[in-house]
């Protein structure tokens, strides 16, 4: 039996008229690269943000790593929050301060006593994790973007998570800068031994990283499994029109 770290059930969120997940089931398996695929506006990131606690849901359950999210007080919930590293869609880097001190900014925050030396390895380590050691002492605007989504990895990588949340992370990039990521987010996995939600509607990115995926259609999960399973036997229109938008045939 495979070790679930992530366990959603009957998961409800509604903004007032807006009813945004109906009743969602899902497992995140232990080691594995688990895509969430949907069109904007879908759910995706409303069911990422209820899992670290940024969000409450009205009705359903999410443990993580064993434990009830909306039961934690502020203190459990900040410990089980730096477990999860949280990649975002716009790297969320403080253009104020140079990469090295960007590195640093959760060290500082999160990790008391360590010494000039133990900073400095740990922020080269991750740095060099994504092929952008020679950045160090480089300013966020002086990066490309898909620089800057790495720095932005390389910093949630700092703590170490079990957990790695992707939001979008080949969202307006080149489509060789995406294949850039796409590898990165499998080094990652391999490298770090993290298991990973990938937030996408980039159906290359879902098929490089994704060992599952799950398609968010009308609030719920509406197809689960591998991509040849989820795409090229598509029955639903909704799966197949998803498919046909990102792979339209000329």
């Amino acid at each position: 039996m495979r070790e679930s770290v992530v366990q959603v059930r009957n998961l409800v969120k509604s903004f007032g008229d807006l009813h945004v997940l109906k009743g969602v089931d899902l497992d995140l398996y232990r080691g594995e690269n688990l895509v969430v695929l949907g069109k904007s506006g879908s759910g995706k990131s409303v069911l990422i943000k209820i899992m670290v606690g940024l969000l409450t849901q009205d009705e359903g359950s999410v443990r993580v790593l064993g434990q009830e999210v909306k039961d934690l007080d502020s203190r459990k919930l900040n410990e089980l929050r730096l477990k999860i590293g949280f990649s975002f869609q716009a790297s969320a880097l403080y253009d104020s301060m140079t990469v090295r001190e960007n590195l640093e900014f959760p060290l500082v925050r999160n990790v008391k006593n360590l010494s000039r030396e133990e900073k400095d390895k740990l922020v080269e380590e991750v740095l060099d994790s994504v092929g952008l050691l020679q950045t160090i002492n480089q300013m966020p605007s002086e990066l490309s973007g898909g620089q800057r989504k790495r720095i932005g990895i390389a910093r949630t990588l700092i703590l170490k998570p079990e957990i790695m949340l992707y939001d979008e992370p080949t969202a307006g990039l080149d489509p060789i800068t995406c294949m850039d990521i796409n590898n990165l987010i499998n080094q990652v996995n391999e490298m770090y031994k993290t298991t990973s939600i990938i937030i996408t509607h980039d159906l290359t990115c879902a098929k490089v990283t994704g060992d599952r995926m799950a398609v968010l259609l009308d609030g719920v999960f509406g197809k689960t499994g591998q991509f040849d399973e989820v795409f090229e036997r598509a029955e639903d229109d909704r799966v197949k029109s998803f498919y046909d938008y990102n792979f339209i045939k000329q």
